[in-house]
């Protein structure tokens, strides 16, 4: 079990929103918590509170469901006044014209593995969505001048990641401040690959569950020391092997 004295990040992708639960492609479509993703959140904050984990700064993105993971997870650890920032840069991958299109249909009409390609490839985005769409993120005030994509692979999400890494996250960490992030499977996909110096190829079949934080100790120059889920691997491998099956069925993204 990873010492909680040493944990100076935990990453927890939010819980299970309202079209996780739909089974439909959320991306940067800012949809709400279902009741079981609040329940996650509850959960996740049991568990840090419980394993005496205290943090000095949080960080999310600009999406609901992964701001109010972080409020509740707060308020379970009665940290209600952590220091607080958003960033679009934590946002999940954009899914381009796949958003809000149900998954198991979609690989009914395009193939499994064409489903898969866009999902879970490293460099593959799905098919963009147009500039002219009233959902396109550059309509939304909240991204001001970002230049938000229209489409993302991992790949894309890396690296848009990673200068907030390297300017933001980075810094305050080698400063030993503890900070918790809120985000989601893809940014949080992306900050692990960084972490852990996953490959191109092995990133493919790494899954983030919901609600399930996920600690680590970095050593002076931030190399992963050790790292683990509160929830214990043979829970998270069991939540992880859920997320593997949703191009054919219901689970979170």
């Amino acid at each position: 079990m990873l010492d909680p004295a040493a944990c100076n990040l935990v990453l927890v992708r939010h819980g299970q929103s309202q079209w996780n639960l739909e089974n439909r492609f959320t991306g940067w479509v800012d949809v709400d918590l279902s009741e079981a993703g609040e329940a996650e959140a509850r959960e996740a904050g049991r568990q840090l509170r419980e394993a005496g984990l205290e943090f000095d700064r949080a960080w999310t993105s600009l999406l609901k469901r992964a701001i109010r993971t972080l409020w509740i997870m707060l308020e379970e650890t009665d940290a209600a006044w952590l220091p607080v920032e958003r960033t679009w840069r934590l946002n999940e991958r954009h899914y381009g014209a796949l958003q809000g299109l149900n998954k198991a249909e979609t690989a009914a009409e395009h193939g499994e593995d064409q489903v898969m390609i866009w999902r879970r490839s490293y460099a593959t985005p799905p098919p963009p969505l147009s500039a002219d769409d009233p959902s396109h993120p550059s309509r939304d005030r909240r991204y001001g001048d970002a230049r938000p994509p229209s489409s993302e692979s991992l790949r894309d999400t890396l690296e848009r990641v990673l200068p907030w890494w390297e300017r933001e996250l980075a810094p305050c960490l080698m400063r030993g401040e503890r900070i918790l992030v809120a985000a989601h499977g893809n940014s949080i996909r992306a900050l692990v690959k960084h972490l852990d110096g996953i490959s191109d190829e092995e990133i493919v079949d790494l899954n983030i569950p919901t609600g399930m934080p996920l600690a680590y100790a970095l050593g002076p120059e931030l190399s992963p020391l050790a790292k683990g889920y509160l929830a214990g691997e043979d829970a998270a491998a069991a939540a992880a092997a859920k997320v593997a099956a949703q191009a054919s069925g219901a689970g979170p993204d």
